[in-house]
Protein backbone atom coordinates (compact mmCIF):
# COMPACT_ATOMS: atom_id res chain seq x y z
CA UNK A 1 0.00 0.00 0.00
CA UNK A 2 1.57 3.33 -1.10
CA UNK A 3 2.25 6.07 1.45
CA UNK A 4 -0.59 8.50 2.08
CA UNK A 5 0.09 11.87 3.69
CA UNK A 6 -2.29 12.80 6.47
CA UNK A 7 -5.00 15.28 5.37
CA UNK A 8 -5.08 18.85 6.66
CA UNK A 9 -6.49 19.24 10.17
CA UNK A 10 -10.27 19.06 10.24
CA UNK A 11 -10.72 17.32 6.85
CA UNK A 12 -12.16 13.76 6.79
CA UNK A 13 -9.88 10.82 5.96
CA UNK A 14 -10.53 8.78 2.83
CA UNK A 15 -11.30 5.06 3.08
CA UNK A 16 -7.76 4.00 2.13
CA UNK A 17 -6.20 6.18 4.83
CA UNK A 18 -8.65 4.83 7.42
CA UNK A 19 -7.72 1.27 6.51
CA UNK A 20 -4.01 2.08 6.71
CA UNK A 21 -4.43 3.68 10.16
CA UNK A 22 -6.55 0.76 11.36
CA UNK A 23 -3.97 -1.76 10.15
CA UNK A 24 -1.14 0.07 11.91
CA UNK A 25 -3.22 0.43 15.08
CA UNK A 26 -4.14 -3.25 15.16
CA UNK A 27 -0.54 -4.27 14.51
CA UNK A 28 0.74 -2.17 17.41
CA UNK A 29 -2.11 -3.40 19.63
CA UNK A 30 -1.28 -7.05 18.93
CA UNK A 31 2.40 -6.37 19.51
CA UNK A 32 1.76 -4.75 22.89
CA UNK A 33 -0.76 -7.22 24.36
CA UNK A 34 0.74 -10.48 23.04
CA UNK A 35 3.50 -12.46 24.73
CA UNK A 36 5.52 -12.26 21.52
CA UNK A 37 5.20 -11.70 17.78
CA UNK A 38 7.25 -12.24 14.62
CA UNK A 39 6.89 -11.89 10.83
CA UNK A 40 7.98 -14.15 7.96
CA UNK A 41 8.12 -13.40 4.24
CA UNK A 42 6.40 -15.46 1.55
CA UNK A 43 9.22 -18.06 1.59
CA UNK A 44 8.95 -18.59 5.36
CA UNK A 45 12.07 -16.60 6.26
CA UNK A 46 11.90 -14.67 9.55
CA UNK A 47 12.22 -10.92 8.88
CA UNK A 48 11.19 -9.27 12.17
CA UNK A 49 10.28 -9.95 15.80
CA UNK A 50 9.12 -7.72 18.63
CA UNK A 51 10.71 -7.26 22.05
CA UNK A 52 8.30 -9.72 23.67
CA UNK A 53 9.44 -12.60 21.46
CA UNK A 54 13.12 -12.00 22.25
CA UNK A 55 12.74 -13.69 25.66
CA UNK A 56 12.07 -17.02 23.91
CA UNK A 57 15.32 -16.89 21.90
CA UNK A 58 17.63 -18.53 24.51
CA UNK A 59 15.31 -21.55 24.76
CA UNK A 60 15.37 -21.82 20.95
CA UNK A 61 19.16 -21.78 20.94
CA UNK A 62 19.85 -18.12 20.01
CA UNK A 63 21.55 -15.40 22.02
CA UNK A 64 20.50 -12.40 19.92
CA UNK A 65 17.92 -11.12 17.46
CA UNK A 66 20.54 -10.86 14.71
CA UNK A 67 21.23 -14.62 14.93
CA UNK A 68 17.51 -15.46 14.76
CA UNK A 69 16.32 -13.16 11.98
CA UNK A 70 17.04 -14.51 8.49
CA UNK A 71 16.50 -18.17 9.31
CA UNK A 72 13.68 -20.25 7.78
CA UNK A 73 10.94 -20.51 10.38
CA UNK A 74 10.67 -24.31 10.34
CA UNK A 75 14.44 -24.59 10.97
CA UNK A 76 14.42 -22.59 14.21
CA UNK A 77 10.90 -23.06 15.67
CA UNK A 78 10.19 -26.80 16.08
CA UNK A 79 6.64 -28.00 15.27
CA UNK A 80 5.59 -24.68 13.72
CA UNK A 81 2.73 -24.72 11.20
CA UNK A 82 3.68 -21.40 9.62
CA UNK A 83 4.64 -22.97 6.28
CA UNK A 84 1.15 -24.47 6.00
CA UNK A 85 -0.39 -21.03 6.54
CA UNK A 86 1.80 -19.63 3.76
CA UNK A 87 0.85 -22.47 1.42
CA UNK A 88 -2.90 -22.48 2.07
CA UNK A 89 -3.46 -18.81 2.88
CA UNK A 90 -5.71 -19.88 5.77
CA UNK A 91 -5.30 -18.43 9.25
CA UNK A 92 -4.91 -20.57 12.38
CA UNK A 93 -6.40 -18.33 15.04
CA UNK A 94 -5.99 -20.52 18.14
CA UNK A 95 -3.59 -23.46 18.39
CA UNK A 96 -1.32 -25.17 20.93
CA UNK A 97 2.39 -25.25 20.04
CA UNK A 98 4.80 -27.40 22.08
CA UNK A 99 8.56 -27.57 21.66
CA UNK A 100 11.64 -27.38 23.90
CA UNK A 101 10.91 -23.69 24.56
CA UNK A 102 7.61 -24.63 26.26
CA UNK A 103 3.91 -24.87 25.46
CA UNK A 104 2.13 -21.86 23.95
CA UNK A 105 -1.26 -20.76 22.68
CA UNK A 106 -0.52 -19.17 19.29
CA UNK A 107 -2.18 -17.54 16.29
CA UNK A 108 -0.87 -17.57 12.72
CA UNK A 109 -2.29 -15.07 10.22
CA UNK A 110 -1.39 -14.77 6.52
CA UNK A 111 -0.52 -11.32 5.09
CA UNK A 112 -1.73 -10.48 1.58
CA UNK A 113 -0.83 -7.87 -1.03
CA UNK A 114 -2.85 -4.73 -1.77
CA UNK A 115 -5.34 -6.61 -3.92
CA UNK A 116 -5.98 -9.10 -1.09
CA UNK A 117 -4.97 -11.99 -3.32
CA UNK A 118 -1.39 -13.25 -3.14
CA UNK A 119 0.08 -14.20 0.24
CA UNK A 120 3.21 -12.12 0.84
CA UNK A 121 4.03 -13.34 4.35
CA UNK A 122 2.55 -14.27 7.71
CA UNK A 123 2.49 -13.09 11.29
CA UNK A 124 2.96 -15.40 14.28
CA UNK A 125 1.53 -14.32 17.63
CA UNK A 126 2.13 -15.95 21.03
CA UNK A 127 -1.11 -15.30 22.94
CA UNK A 128 -0.19 -17.19 26.13
CA UNK A 129 2.84 -19.07 27.36
CA UNK A 130 2.51 -21.81 30.01
CA UNK A 131 -1.18 -22.34 29.12
CA UNK A 132 -1.27 -25.39 31.39
CA UNK A 133 -1.58 -22.94 34.31
CA UNK A 134 -3.08 -19.85 32.64
CA UNK A 135 -5.85 -21.63 30.79
CA UNK A 136 -6.16 -24.84 32.80
CA UNK A 137 -9.93 -24.54 33.53
CA UNK A 138 -10.73 -23.74 29.89
CA UNK A 139 -8.50 -26.51 28.53
CA UNK A 140 -10.00 -29.02 30.98
CA UNK A 141 -13.56 -28.16 29.98
CA UNK A 142 -12.63 -28.30 26.30
CA UNK A 143 -11.04 -31.73 26.78
CA UNK A 144 -14.19 -33.01 28.50
CA UNK A 145 -16.42 -31.69 25.72
CA UNK A 146 -14.15 -33.29 23.13
CA UNK A 147 -14.29 -36.56 25.05
CA UNK A 148 -18.11 -36.45 25.20
CA UNK A 149 -18.29 -35.78 21.46
CA UNK A 150 -15.84 -38.58 20.69
CA UNK A 151 -17.79 -40.92 22.98
CA UNK A 152 -20.95 -40.21 21.00
CA UNK A 153 -19.16 -40.76 17.70
CA UNK A 154 -17.56 -43.95 18.99
CA UNK A 155 -20.94 -45.25 20.17
CA UNK A 156 -22.40 -44.73 16.70
CA UNK A 157 -19.38 -46.39 15.09
CA UNK A 158 -19.60 -49.22 17.62
CA UNK A 159 -23.22 -49.85 16.69
CA UNK A 160 -22.30 -50.11 13.01
CA UNK A 161 -19.32 -52.38 13.67
CA UNK A 162 -21.30 -54.61 16.02
CA UNK A 163 -23.81 -55.15 13.26
CA UNK A 164 -20.94 -56.35 11.06
CA UNK A 165 -19.51 -58.55 13.87
CA UNK A 166 -16.23 -56.60 14.18
CA UNK A 167 -14.43 -55.50 17.34
CA UNK A 168 -13.53 -51.83 17.55
CA UNK A 169 -11.41 -49.37 19.53
CA UNK A 170 -12.80 -47.90 22.74
CA UNK A 171 -10.82 -44.67 23.02
CA UNK A 172 -9.67 -41.66 21.01
CA UNK A 173 -6.98 -39.03 21.63
CA UNK A 174 -9.53 -36.92 23.54
CA UNK A 175 -9.65 -39.77 26.08
CA UNK A 176 -5.97 -39.13 26.91
CA UNK A 177 -6.64 -36.25 29.29
CA UNK A 178 -3.90 -33.69 29.86
CA UNK A 179 -2.50 -30.39 28.64
CA UNK A 180 0.97 -30.55 30.22
CA UNK A 181 3.95 -30.37 27.83
CA UNK A 182 4.59 -34.10 28.34
CA UNK A 183 0.97 -35.06 27.56
CA UNK A 184 0.77 -32.74 24.54
CA UNK A 185 4.02 -34.13 23.14
CA UNK A 186 3.04 -37.80 23.46
CA UNK A 187 -0.31 -37.09 21.78
CA UNK A 188 1.50 -35.25 18.98
CA UNK A 189 3.79 -38.23 18.40
CA UNK A 190 0.86 -40.67 18.53
CA UNK A 191 -1.16 -38.61 16.01
CA UNK A 192 1.79 -38.69 13.63
CA UNK A 193 2.10 -42.44 14.11
CA UNK A 194 -1.60 -42.82 13.26
CA UNK A 195 -0.93 -41.43 9.78
CA UNK A 196 1.47 -44.26 8.93
CA UNK A 197 1.17 -48.04 8.69
CA UNK A 198 4.51 -48.81 10.38
CA UNK A 199 4.73 -50.78 13.66
CA UNK A 200 4.46 -48.68 16.82
CA UNK A 201 6.17 -49.52 20.12
CA UNK A 202 4.64 -47.90 23.22
CA UNK A 203 7.07 -47.74 26.14
CA UNK A 204 6.21 -46.72 29.66
CA UNK A 205 5.46 -47.74 33.21
CA UNK A 206 2.35 -49.66 34.15
CA UNK A 207 -0.81 -47.57 34.36
CA UNK A 208 0.36 -44.70 32.13
CA UNK A 209 -2.24 -45.24 29.39
CA UNK A 210 -0.39 -47.26 26.75
CA UNK A 211 -3.45 -49.33 25.81
CA UNK A 212 -5.58 -46.19 25.60
CA UNK A 213 -3.10 -44.66 23.16
CA UNK A 214 -3.10 -47.85 21.08
CA UNK A 215 -6.89 -47.58 20.74
CA UNK A 216 -6.57 -43.88 19.86
CA UNK A 217 -3.92 -44.50 17.18
CA UNK A 218 -6.17 -47.09 15.56
CA UNK A 219 -9.23 -44.81 15.77
CA UNK A 220 -7.34 -42.01 13.98
CA UNK A 221 -5.73 -44.21 11.34
CA UNK A 222 -6.83 -45.28 7.89
CA UNK A 223 -7.74 -48.62 9.49
CA UNK A 224 -10.32 -47.13 11.87
CA UNK A 225 -13.16 -48.93 10.10
CA UNK A 226 -11.37 -52.26 10.58
CA UNK A 227 -11.17 -54.41 13.73
CA UNK A 228 -9.02 -53.61 16.76
CA UNK A 229 -7.77 -56.86 18.30
CA UNK A 230 -5.73 -56.89 21.50
CA UNK A 231 -3.95 -59.65 23.37
CA UNK A 232 -2.15 -59.37 26.71
CA UNK A 233 0.79 -61.74 26.33
CA UNK A 234 1.44 -61.85 30.08
CA UNK A 235 -2.14 -63.02 30.72
CA UNK A 236 -2.09 -66.00 28.32
CA UNK A 237 -0.46 -69.31 29.38
CA UNK A 238 2.70 -69.99 27.38
CA UNK A 239 1.32 -73.28 26.03
CA UNK A 240 -1.67 -71.49 24.48
CA UNK A 241 0.08 -68.47 23.01
CA UNK A 242 0.85 -69.98 19.62
CA UNK A 243 -2.78 -71.03 19.10
CA UNK A 244 -3.91 -67.61 20.37
CA UNK A 245 -1.74 -65.82 17.81
CA UNK A 246 -1.90 -68.02 14.74
CA UNK A 247 -5.06 -70.08 15.19
CA UNK A 248 -5.72 -73.80 15.02
CA UNK A 249 -6.43 -75.88 11.91
CA UNK A 250 -9.52 -78.15 11.95
CA UNK A 251 -8.77 -81.37 13.88
CA UNK A 252 -5.19 -80.32 14.61
CA UNK A 253 -5.17 -82.29 17.85
CA UNK A 254 -7.53 -84.32 20.02
CA UNK A 255 -10.28 -82.06 21.30
CA UNK A 256 -9.66 -79.34 18.71
CA UNK A 257 -12.70 -77.72 17.11
CA UNK A 258 -13.68 -79.47 13.90
CA UNK A 259 -14.14 -76.09 12.25
CA UNK A 260 -10.78 -74.83 13.42
CA UNK A 261 -10.16 -71.58 15.24
CA UNK A 262 -8.88 -68.27 13.91
CA UNK A 263 -5.98 -66.61 15.69
CA UNK A 264 -5.56 -62.98 16.62
CA UNK A 265 -3.57 -62.18 13.47
CA UNK A 266 -6.38 -63.33 11.22
CA UNK A 267 -9.05 -61.65 13.38
CA UNK A 268 -7.12 -58.38 13.00
CA UNK A 269 -7.00 -58.65 9.20
CA UNK A 270 -7.68 -55.20 7.74
CA UNK A 271 -7.29 -53.53 11.14
CA UNK A 272 -4.86 -53.29 14.07
CA UNK A 273 -3.33 -55.95 16.32
CA UNK A 274 -2.29 -54.68 19.75
CA UNK A 275 0.33 -56.82 21.51
CA UNK A 276 0.41 -55.77 25.16
CA UNK A 277 3.36 -56.70 27.42
CA UNK A 278 5.45 -57.78 24.42
CA UNK A 279 8.48 -58.04 26.73
CA UNK A 280 6.94 -61.16 28.32
CA UNK A 281 6.79 -63.12 25.05
CA UNK A 282 8.62 -66.51 25.18
CA UNK A 283 11.70 -66.67 22.97
CA UNK A 284 10.37 -69.67 21.03
CA UNK A 285 7.36 -67.65 19.91
CA UNK A 286 9.47 -64.56 19.16
CA UNK A 287 10.92 -66.35 16.11
CA UNK A 288 7.47 -67.12 14.70
CA UNK A 289 6.22 -63.59 15.41
CA UNK A 290 9.22 -62.12 13.57
CA UNK A 291 8.57 -64.34 10.55
CA UNK A 292 4.88 -63.39 10.52
CA UNK A 293 5.72 -59.67 10.60
CA UNK A 294 8.36 -60.01 7.86
CA UNK A 295 6.38 -62.21 5.49
CA UNK A 296 2.84 -60.96 6.17
CA UNK A 297 1.56 -64.52 6.52
CA UNK A 298 0.90 -67.05 9.28
CA UNK A 299 0.72 -70.83 9.59
CA UNK A 300 -2.09 -72.05 11.90
CA UNK A 301 -1.25 -74.74 14.44
CA UNK A 302 -1.56 -78.17 12.82
CA UNK A 303 -1.67 -76.78 9.28
CA UNK A 304 0.84 -76.75 6.44
CA UNK A 305 -0.83 -73.86 4.63
CA UNK A 306 0.30 -70.24 4.85
CA UNK A 307 -2.47 -67.68 5.27
CA UNK A 308 -1.83 -64.03 4.31
CA UNK A 309 -2.93 -61.26 6.69
CA UNK A 310 -2.95 -57.48 6.64
CA UNK A 311 -2.77 -56.04 10.16
CA UNK A 312 -0.94 -53.05 11.56
CA UNK A 313 0.93 -54.03 14.75
CA UNK A 314 1.12 -51.87 17.86
CA UNK A 315 3.17 -53.33 20.71
CA UNK A 316 3.52 -52.12 24.28
CA UNK A 317 5.66 -52.99 27.27
CA UNK A 318 6.49 -51.69 30.72
CA UNK A 319 9.85 -53.50 30.63
CA UNK A 320 13.20 -52.26 29.31
CA UNK A 321 13.33 -54.05 25.94
CA UNK A 322 16.82 -52.76 25.14
CA UNK A 323 18.10 -54.28 28.39
CA UNK A 324 16.33 -57.57 27.61
CA UNK A 325 18.07 -57.60 24.22
CA UNK A 326 21.45 -57.11 25.88
CA UNK A 327 20.67 -59.94 28.31
CA UNK A 328 19.70 -62.24 25.43
CA UNK A 329 16.08 -62.54 26.61
CA UNK A 330 14.53 -60.71 23.65
CA UNK A 331 15.55 -61.16 20.02
CA UNK A 332 17.44 -58.19 18.64
CA UNK A 333 15.96 -58.57 15.14
CA UNK A 334 12.41 -58.62 16.55
CA UNK A 335 13.20 -55.55 18.66
CA UNK A 336 14.27 -53.59 15.57
CA UNK A 337 11.22 -54.85 13.69
CA UNK A 338 8.89 -53.46 16.38
CA UNK A 339 10.91 -50.36 17.31
CA UNK A 340 10.12 -48.44 14.10
CA UNK A 341 8.01 -45.73 15.77
CA UNK A 342 8.84 -45.80 19.50
CA UNK A 343 6.68 -43.58 21.73
CA UNK A 344 7.53 -43.12 25.40
CA UNK A 345 4.39 -42.61 27.46
CA UNK A 346 5.36 -40.34 30.40
CA UNK A 347 4.66 -41.35 34.00
CA UNK A 348 2.21 -39.30 36.01
CA UNK A 349 4.96 -37.66 38.07
CA UNK A 350 6.20 -35.97 34.86
CA UNK A 351 2.77 -34.43 34.18
CA UNK A 352 1.63 -33.32 37.64
CA UNK A 353 -0.30 -30.33 36.26
CA UNK A 354 -2.66 -32.82 34.57
CA UNK A 355 -3.76 -34.35 37.87
CA UNK A 356 -6.69 -31.91 38.55
CA UNK A 357 -8.12 -32.64 35.08
CA UNK A 358 -7.55 -36.38 35.55
CA UNK A 359 -9.30 -36.29 38.91
CA UNK A 360 -12.30 -34.59 37.30
CA UNK A 361 -12.38 -37.13 34.47
CA UNK A 362 -12.04 -40.11 36.83
CA UNK A 363 -14.72 -38.64 39.09
CA UNK A 364 -17.09 -38.35 36.14
CA UNK A 365 -16.42 -41.94 35.15
CA UNK A 366 -17.09 -43.19 38.70
CA UNK A 367 -20.32 -41.19 38.74
CA UNK A 368 -21.48 -42.77 35.49
CA UNK A 369 -20.77 -46.23 36.88
CA UNK A 370 -22.32 -45.75 40.32
CA UNK A 371 -25.04 -43.18 39.63
CA UNK A 372 -23.98 -41.22 42.72
CA UNK A 373 -22.95 -37.57 42.93
CA UNK A 374 -19.55 -36.71 41.49
CA UNK A 375 -16.82 -36.43 44.15
CA UNK A 376 -15.40 -32.97 44.79
CA UNK A 377 -11.88 -32.38 46.10
CA UNK A 378 -10.61 -29.20 47.70
CA UNK A 379 -7.46 -27.43 46.53
CA UNK A 380 -5.45 -28.84 49.44
CA UNK A 381 -6.49 -32.40 48.52
CA UNK A 382 -5.60 -31.79 44.85
CA UNK A 383 -2.26 -30.32 45.92
CA UNK A 384 -1.49 -33.44 47.96
CA UNK A 385 -2.40 -35.73 45.06
CA UNK A 386 -0.26 -33.65 42.69
CA UNK A 387 2.77 -34.08 44.95
CA UNK A 388 2.85 -37.89 45.08
CA UNK A 389 5.20 -40.03 43.00
CA UNK A 390 2.46 -42.42 41.73
CA UNK A 391 4.39 -45.62 41.05
CA UNK A 392 1.15 -47.08 39.66
CA UNK A 393 0.42 -43.89 37.71
CA UNK A 394 -3.17 -43.21 36.57
CA UNK A 395 -4.33 -46.69 37.61
CA UNK A 396 -3.09 -45.99 41.15
CA UNK A 397 -4.67 -42.52 41.16
CA UNK A 398 -8.04 -44.05 40.23
CA UNK A 399 -7.69 -46.60 43.03
CA UNK A 400 -6.98 -43.90 45.62
CA UNK A 401 -9.99 -41.86 44.49
CA UNK A 402 -12.30 -44.88 44.55
CA UNK A 403 -11.17 -45.78 48.07
CA UNK A 404 -11.63 -42.19 49.29
CA UNK A 405 -15.16 -42.07 47.82
CA UNK A 406 -16.10 -45.42 49.39
CA UNK A 407 -14.91 -44.27 52.83
CA UNK A 408 -16.63 -40.88 52.70
CA UNK A 409 -20.21 -40.17 53.78
CA UNK A 410 -20.24 -37.10 51.54
CA UNK A 411 -19.23 -36.27 47.98
CA UNK A 412 -16.79 -33.74 49.47
CA UNK A 413 -13.40 -35.45 49.76
CA UNK A 414 -11.03 -33.90 52.30
CA UNK A 415 -7.26 -33.88 52.37
CA UNK A 416 -7.37 -35.96 55.58
CA UNK A 417 -9.29 -38.72 53.78
CA UNK A 418 -6.74 -38.73 50.93
CA UNK A 419 -3.90 -38.93 53.48
CA UNK A 420 -5.56 -41.89 55.20
CA UNK A 421 -5.96 -43.81 51.93
CA UNK A 422 -2.35 -43.14 50.91
CA UNK A 423 -1.01 -44.31 54.29
CA UNK A 424 -3.12 -47.48 54.19
CA UNK A 425 -1.70 -48.13 50.72
CA UNK A 426 1.80 -48.18 52.17
CA UNK A 427 2.90 -44.59 51.51
CA UNK A 428 4.82 -44.01 54.74
CA UNK A 429 6.05 -40.50 54.02
CA UNK A 430 3.65 -38.25 52.12
CA UNK A 431 5.24 -35.73 49.77
CA UNK A 432 4.62 -32.06 50.67
CA UNK A 433 1.68 -30.60 48.78
CA UNK A 434 2.52 -28.68 45.64
CA UNK A 435 0.87 -25.47 44.49
CA UNK A 436 -2.06 -26.09 42.13
CA UNK A 437 -3.58 -23.48 39.80
CA UNK A 438 -5.78 -21.22 41.88
CA UNK A 439 -4.61 -22.75 45.15
CA UNK A 440 -2.52 -21.49 48.05
CA UNK A 441 1.26 -21.71 47.93
CA UNK A 442 2.65 -24.76 49.64
CA UNK A 443 4.26 -23.23 52.72
CA UNK A 444 5.10 -26.48 54.49
CA UNK A 445 8.35 -27.41 56.26
CA UNK A 446 10.85 -28.67 53.73
CA UNK A 447 9.04 -27.01 50.83
CA UNK A 448 11.35 -26.26 47.91
CA UNK A 449 10.64 -22.73 46.66
CA UNK A 450 12.77 -23.45 43.59
CA UNK A 451 10.07 -25.86 42.41
CA UNK A 452 7.70 -22.92 41.91
CA UNK A 453 9.74 -21.61 38.98
CA UNK A 454 8.31 -22.18 35.47
CA UNK A 455 8.64 -25.84 34.51
CA UNK A 456 10.37 -25.03 31.21
CA UNK A 457 13.18 -23.27 33.10
CA UNK A 458 13.66 -26.23 35.46
CA UNK A 459 13.67 -28.75 32.60
CA UNK A 460 16.15 -26.65 30.59
CA UNK A 461 18.45 -26.38 33.63
CA UNK A 462 18.29 -30.12 34.25
CA UNK A 463 19.03 -30.86 30.57
CA UNK A 464 22.02 -28.53 30.67
CA UNK A 465 23.46 -30.29 33.72
CA UNK A 466 22.96 -33.74 32.17
CA UNK A 467 24.58 -32.74 28.87
CA UNK A 468 27.53 -31.06 30.65
CA UNK A 469 28.13 -34.19 32.75
CA UNK A 470 27.86 -36.48 29.72
CA UNK A 471 30.23 -34.30 27.68
CA UNK A 472 32.77 -34.47 30.50
CA UNK A 473 32.39 -38.25 30.89
CA UNK A 474 32.84 -38.90 27.15
CA UNK A 475 35.51 -36.21 26.63
CA UNK A 476 33.29 -34.35 24.18
CA UNK A 477 32.31 -37.34 22.02
CA UNK A 478 28.88 -36.17 20.79
CA UNK A 479 27.91 -39.56 19.37
CA UNK A 480 28.59 -41.17 22.75
CA UNK A 481 26.78 -38.34 24.56
CA UNK A 482 23.64 -38.78 22.45
CA UNK A 483 23.69 -42.54 23.04
CA UNK A 484 24.27 -42.11 26.78
CA UNK A 485 21.35 -39.66 27.14
CA UNK A 486 19.04 -41.61 24.85
CA UNK A 487 18.51 -38.77 22.37
CA UNK A 488 19.28 -38.26 18.68
CA UNK A 489 22.37 -36.32 17.58
CA UNK A 490 20.09 -33.70 16.01
CA UNK A 491 18.41 -33.15 19.38
CA UNK A 492 21.81 -32.95 21.10
CA UNK A 493 23.09 -30.34 18.63
CA UNK A 494 19.91 -28.28 19.15
CA UNK A 495 20.44 -28.36 22.94
CA UNK A 496 24.11 -27.46 22.59
CA UNK A 497 23.22 -24.43 20.45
Amino acid sequence: MEHTDPPPHGLPLDAQSILALAARSMFHQFSSVSQGMFLVDRTGRIVWLNDGYKRFLPALGFSSEDQFVGHMVDEVIPNTQMKRVLETGEAVLVDLLTNHAGTFVVSRIPLRDESGGAVIGAIGIVLFDHPETTLQPLISKFSLLRRDLDDARRELASHRLQQSGQRQSKYTFASFVGSSPAAVEVKRQARRAAQTSSPVLLLGETGTGKELLAHAIHASSARASGPFISVNIAAVPETLLEAEFFGVAPGAYTGADRKGREGKFKLADGGTLFLDEIGDMPQVLQVKLLRALQEGEIEPLGSNKLLPFDARVIAATSRDLAALVREGKFREDLFYRLNVLPIRVPPLRERRTDIPALVEMLGEDMTLRSGEQQPELGLDALALLSAQTWRGNIRELRNVLEQAVMRSDSHQITVQQIEAVLRDAGVEQLAPALTVPGGPAADLPGHDADALRPLAEQVAQLEQRAITAAMAATRGNKVAVAKMLGISRATLYARLN
